[in-house]
């Protein structure tokens, strides 16, 4: 049983599959903050655009 426990603790078979999952989801989460700042700004632009040509 000790063996076992021990095997258990030692096991790092799922490390690298969830430092990959981490580093997807923060590159993940920084693409839609970059789209949201892009997607405002042009919002703003295309408005001030549009106020000129009327």
């Amino acid at each position: 049983m000790r063996n076992l426990l021990h095997c258990f603790i030692n096991d790092q078979s799922g490390v690298t599959a969830i430092e990959y999952g981490l580093i997807a989801a923060l590159i993940a989460v920084v693409i839609i903050v970059a789209v949201q700042l892009v997607g405002t700004d042009l919002s703003s632009t295309f408005s001030a655009i549009a106020a000129n040509l009327a």
